[in-house]
């Protein structure tokens, strides 16, 4: 096919309409005011990474990107500029905006159904991180890993019984050295398969998929750079059986962009160069259990136990991965996360207490009385881990709070050794 030809594909599902209203700029597009060159730019960052990355405007269109609100059309749009700009200039304008698919239309729609097809129909998961959080090249990757394990304060902590480590999926830049801390305690043991339960950020965006489906695992090979972990099949079967019972499904598109399994990969890579296989799942949220104890996701969460328990070894560890407290304007609440800082920590305190004493029915009451107040992210997987294995106990390694003060916004984070 000519080139010329497939622009002219291209453009036919583009919006080009005058009188019908402009799809809305994507509802998961986050626009970031930055600097550059005494420029004030804004930048679109895509979660879903459907849109090329690195796009910037002018900051002069804010007022005309909050006007393309799916409700007005070109003309109602030109009406508000008067003879400044011309109905084709506005026209282009949002035709860029749709190539670049960060609009919500059918151009774009498209896009995401191609990039989620793809995923499902390969048999490895590739890395979402690479060159952003970590180099892609093997070697500066073994590099970067070095430096940050070379960090540890070396702990005296006897991790030779250990069955599992619950450690922060945070940004690896803001929390490096409490990494370094968790994993360096773990270098001397050599399992042979690695559950991985960690929290997932992204399955609300796929709610025909994910409804009633709590817990998502991959039957995918995951990539890093210079290594292929495998993914162990048969444990991961054993867990599928009668999946809706256990609200256990493989329809696994939310861990195409997922960071909190990969993360802990990383590390998990890094200390143990022996061959392994992983079973990972991702955990939804489990807010319902707020509200109704038992109940089907109760039992839900039951089956899904009883099945971990199934698949359970000596040679079997567990890396459950979450943060804690996500507190201050960023995550809604009306207040800076400084001012909030005394209550968060003697919260994380008391929820940190009951997660090391391995009890799941203290968690949830802390939780539930004020409906999860700072939104601790790493609650389903490690209520769900201390659930499956009852009696188990832990002790905490680090606790840290990150105050990102420019958005008077802060995320708390720590590890337990069990």
């Amino acid at each position: 096919m000519l080139e010329n030809e497939r622009a002219k594909i291209v453009i036919n599902h583009l919006f080009n309409s005058t009188t019908k209203p402009i799809p809305p700029v994507r509802r998961d597009i986050q626009i970031i005011p930055v600097k550059e060159d005494g420029r004030d730019l804004l930048l679109f960052y895509d979660p879903m990474k459907i849109s090329e990355p690195g796009f910037a405007l002018d900051g002069s269109v804010e007022p005309l990107l909050s006007l393309i609100d799916g409700h007005k059309s070109l003309t109602q749009l030109a009406s508000y500029f008067g003879k400044d700009v011309s109905g084709d200039q506005l026209l282009e304008f949002v035709q860029m905006l749709d190539q670049r698919k960060l609009l919500e239309s059918p151009n774009f729609k498209a896009a995401s159904a191609r990039v989620e097809e793809q995923f499902e129909n390969s048999g490895t998961r590739q890395p979402a991180l690479s060159d952003s959080s970590y180099p892609s090249e093997p070697d500066r990757l073994l590099e970067f890993m070095n430096n940050i394990m070379n960090g540890s304060n070396g702990l005296e902590m006897d991790a030779s019984k250990s069955k599992a480590l619950y450690a922060p999926h945070i940004d690896l830049r803001v929390g490096s050295e409490q990494y370094a801390e968790a994993f360096s305690l773990l270098r001397g043991l050599k399992p042979k398969r690695v559950v991985i339960l960690a929290t997932s950020h992204y399955s609300g965006y796929y709610p025909e998929l994910y409804n009633g489906y709590p817990f998502i695992g991959s039957q995918k090979d995951f990539i890093l750079p210079g290594r292929t972990i495998k993914t162990d099949q048969k444990a991961v079967q054993t867990i599928a059986a009668d999946g809706e019972k256990a609200g256990f499904t493989l329809k696994d598109r939310a861990h195409r962009i997922e960071h909190s399994i990969e993360t802990h990969l990383l590390f998990a890579s890094h200390i143990w160069k022996h061959d392994f296989e992983i079973v990972p799942v991702l955990i939804a949220g489990i807010d319902d259990l707020f509200y109704i104890k038992e109940g089907d996701l109760g039992n839900k969460i039951e089956n899904f136990a009883s099945r971990l328990q199934q698949i359970d070894t000596d040679d079997t560890f567990y890396l459950i991965s979450g943060d804690l407290s996500h507190v201050g304007r960023k995550f809604g609440d009306t207040v800076p996360a400084a001012a909030m800082r005394s209550d968060v920590e003697t919260f994380d305190r008391e929820f940190i207490t009951a997660a090391e004493s391995g009890n799941h029915d203290v968690m949830l009451r802390r939780m539930a009385e004020n409906y999860d107040p700072y939104r601790i992210c790493g609650f389903p997987p490690l209520f769900t881990f201390i659930k499956s294995f009852p009696g188990i106990a832990g002790k905490q390694i680090n606790y840290h709070w990150w105050d990102e003060q420019e958005r008077e916004s802060a995320v708390s984070f720590g590890s337990i050794l069990y």
